[in-house]
């Protein structure tokens, strides 16, 4: 009988483990979200499907850190596949070299509406900024758009802002103070923080979305710039609130993949099935943020429909994400010098 050379074993069981976690990593990616209500959905909607279909596992990291991806790419040591960004960081990633050009022979560019798609990313979703209010504390008379907020005579109390620089915030005063919306780039920062400074000291500024509901539930706030999704929730959940779409403003999440990521097939084929109609109208369907591929539509809950930024395109304001992209640092900064005058 022949004895085995244990060196020979050794090595073959080596082999053995290194093809087995080769194959591994082939059959998984790792994807990036905010985490919370959001990032359930987008497992439901998204994940546990794909995973079912592909036989690839997904696993669930976050939240999203912006510095902590430029600092995986850049060192070379990618461990995210999919990330979910803001619209306006998507396309400034990319202008820095941070992200995969991604594959439209696997994704369908062409049934995702336009405002939602670049070279390097495809919506994740899309919501707008909407003005909601509290209907026992703005009387009988519903405010109807942006000027509302600024009318304190009519509609006294607190507003609700989003305390972040992003885009949002200085368009809607912008457009309060009589900017035609085909006019508000370049913004004008001079006249938009003169507006805000009437009723700066009226402002509950809010960073999340539990927040801002809590704010306007409670009777906090009167009124405020709200996202639609939340105040779909709280309509849902017997609120005393009320919701003006006029001049509701769009904003997107993107879907992304850093550049060196690991698992890019699968990651390519993951944002396949994300931005697909099924998938798009599905996580629409549980959390009232509009799809981005224009084949959703049809499948969206009836009751839910009319609930949604794809029922109020004539109203919309569309946020200009590249614009933000080349500037946003820059106003970020003067931002938070105005927020501590």
């Amino acid at each position: 009988m022949l004895q085995s050379n244990p060196i020979t074993a050794t090595l073959a069981a080596l082999a053995l483990v290194a093809s087995a976690s080769t194959a591994f990593a082939a059959e998984s990616l790792n994807f990036v979200s905010w985490g919370g209500s959001t990032q359930d959905a987008q497992k439901q909607a998204w994940a546990e499907p794909f995973t079912e279909a592909s036989g690839i596992r997904v696993v669930q990291d976050g939240p999203t850190d912006y510095g902590k991806l430029k600092a995986m790419v850049e060192s070379g040591n990618v461990q995210w596949d999919v990330v979910d960004v803001e619209a306006d960081f998507a396309l400034r990633a990319a202008s820095e070299g941070l992200l995969e050009p991604l594959d439209f022979g696997v994704i369908k560019r062409e049934t995702i509406d336009p405002r939602f798609v670049s070279d390097h990313g495809v919506g994740s979703f899309y919501f707008s900024f909407v003005l909601g209010y509290n209907q026992g504390k703005v009387g009988a008379s519903a405010p109807q758009d942006w000027t509302a907020l600024f009318d304190t005579a009519t509609y006294p109390g607190k507003r609700a802002l989003y305390k972040w620089a992003s885009p949002g915030v200085l368009e809607l005063a912008l457009l309060a103070d009589g900017v035609a919306a085909d006019k508000l780039y370049p913004l004008d920062l001079e006249r938009a923080f003169k507006k805000l400074d009437s009723i700066k000291q009226d402002i509950v500024w809010w960073g999340g979305g539990a927040q801002s509901q809590q704010l306007l539930a409670s009777g906090e706030v009167s009124l405020g710039q709200f996202w639609n999704g939340r105040v779909y929730a709280l309509q849902q959940d017997g609120a005393p609130v009320g919701v003006s779409w006029k001049q509701n403003l769009v904003m997107a999440d993107f879907l992304v993949i850093p550049k060196g990521a690991k698992n890019k097939d699968a990651a390519m084929k993951f944002l396949a099935n994300a931005s697909s109609a099924k998938g798009q109208a599905d996580f629409a369907n549980l959390t009232a943020y509009a799809p981005v591929n224009v084949g959703s539509v049809e499948q969206l809950n009836a009751d839910l429909a009319p609930s949604l930024p794809t029922a109020h395109v004539k109203d919309q304001v569309n946020l200009d994400y590249a614009y933000w992209a080349k500037h946003g640092e820059a106003i970020s900064a003067q931002w938070n010098e105005w927020l501590v005058k």
